[in-house]
């Protein structure tokens, strides 16, 4: 592939889209090859779900809120665009989490990995179970364990191992946020792979997660945290992206309406054609929109199966500000999660002025409010008066919230949340290899793929961004 006819389009303007755009322009260069980028966003501006609200002294994000620091795609980016000293870690003094149980919040007890117990003292004082619930999740100790390694749901490997009570009161609120899903339908090498992992190593998951490293906690400054964010927040990333790609094409308000193949020539070129009625020429194209509208531009050219097959789930954040005075709840550690059974309107709560002291000023307090999940998102499009009613009528059941807030900052995320269906990875290998054979040269990746979180879009941009580099240099004489 010449320099001169090194035309690459990249379909979506938010994280993996950007971070593509970034590593692909990086590694061309580093084979000597400087590549001409589009990236083509249907939205006005780019960034996908992240976007922050800097309001007077508030910082507030409508969509995700931080990263985990253990996944160092989002650091190193940070670091390569200069803006590592923006990043800042979580108060240390709100590790705690709470969860609610018989409509009280619990602390979560110690040594829990990922929902797992590392720590049985803790775990059996815990008032999140029954006595019976205790001693069925001790039996992951002496059962024997399930040697396969055919995919099976979430839900089903943590019943199988620590009981039903455990997935119902602890891990499913833990785990299942993430993904706002049903556990039952969640493929567990798509989310916690390490979870089977440790069952066949060690014949019992306990003991695995015991003996495996702790998630571990990041150095910013003079602090360690499991999770960062950025000090004016996460859109620094965006905004640090977007300036170090004055060299691009950044397309807004454009919307990808096919991918049409070129015959007669070689190397699969493509013609890409817009919702405004152009056609931008393309050796290759890179495809990181959601599931379903991926589908829909490859659906004539190959068989899509792994697309249709993940669902999304719809969400919404609704953040208050109070005047603290006016707030006397408990907030003494990160906020709190509330499992499905206690049938409340919010699905967890964060304590953002206490977490991320940066959020607010000293004598306010930040709210963050989750509502939806699987099989509960209609309450996620009701009016802001409804909802916000909602979410006060659950804080004031469980902390007395009994203030209005200073203001409400409602954002509806519609079909945001991919749901990896069992037997996801195999899906996606097929649908590859899929693509290497009826479109070389057109890639898919993103949150539908492998990882949901913001430093996995980053680490699959760049990993595919090195394997098109290194196709470039196996192609070159």
């Amino acid at each position: 592939m010449s320099e001169a006819s090194c035309n690459v389009v990249i379909v979506g303007g938010g994280l993996t889209g950007l971070s593509a755009a970034f590593y692909v322009r990086k590694f061309y260069r580093e084979q000597g090859v400087t590549p001409r980028i589009t990236v083509v966003e249907k939205e006005s501006v780019p960034g996908g779900k992240i976007e922050t609200l800097r309001k007077g002294e508030f910082v507030i994000e409508k969509g995700p809120d931080s990263f985990l620091a253990r996944k160092t795609a989002m650091i190193d980016l940070a670091r390569e665009l200069g803006l590592e000293q923006e990043l800042v870690s979580m108060n240390p003094e709100a590790k705690k989490t709470y969860i609610v149980s018989g409509g009280k919040l619990h602390p979560m007890p110690s040594g829990l990995v990922l929902g797992i117990p590392t720590e049985l003292s803790p775990f059996l004082r815990s008032g999140l179970l029954s006595w019976s619930g205790k001693a069925r999740a001790m039996l992951d100790l002496v059962m024997p364990p399930r040697q396969s390694t055919e995919d099976e749901s979430l839900g089903a490997f943590i019943e199988r191992r620590l009981g039903a009570e455990v997935l119902q009161n602890i891990t499913e609120p833990l785990l299942a946020g993430i993904y706002a899903g049903d556990t039952y339908k969640l493929s567990l090498q798509s989310t916690f792979p390490q979870f089977g992992e440790a069952e066949r190593a060690n014949g019992s998951l306990i003991k695995g997660m015991m003996g495996g490293k702790k998630p571990a906690e990041t150095h910013t400054g003079t602090k360690r945290s499991a999770f960062l964010t950025f000090r004016k927040g996460l859109q620094t990333l965006v905004e640090g992206l977007t300036a170090s790609l004055s060299d691009i094409h950044l397309r807004l308000e454009s919307e990808v309406t096919e991918i049409r193949p070129v015959s007669g020539k070689e190397n699969g070129h493509y013609q890409v054609l817009l919702n405004t009625g152009e056609s931008l020429e393309a050796d290759e194209v890179i495809v990181t929109v959601q599931a379903f509208a991926a589908a829909e531009l490859l659906r004539p050219h190959v068989d899509v199966a792994a697309l249709d097959a993940i669902n999304y789930v719809s969400v919404a954040n609704v953040v208050m500000a109070f005047d603290k005075k006016d707030v006397a709840g408990l907030f003494d550690g990160s906020g709190f999660l509330v499992p499905r059974r206690e049938g409340m309107n919010i699905t967890a709560c964060t304590w953002t002025g206490v977490k991320w002291l940066h959020t607010s000023p000293d004598d306010k307090m930040l709210l963050r409010c989750y509502v939806g999940r699987s099989g509960d998102e209609e309450k996620v499009f009701l009016s802001d008066e409804e909802l916000t009613e909602l979410v006060l009528n659950d804080l004031n059941k469980l902390m007395e919230v009994k203030a209005r807030p200073l203001f409400t900052e409602i954002t509806r995320l519609p079909k945001s949340m991919p749901q990896y269906p069992v037997g996801h990875l195999q899906q996606l290998a097929d649908l590859r290899q899929h693509l290497e054979a009826k479109l070389p040269g057109v890639y898919a990746t993103g949150a539908a793929f492998h990882g949901v979180g913001l430093p996995d879009c980053i680490r699959q941009a760049r990993e595919l961004a090195e394997r098109m580099a290194s196709g470039l240099k196996a192609a070159q004489p």
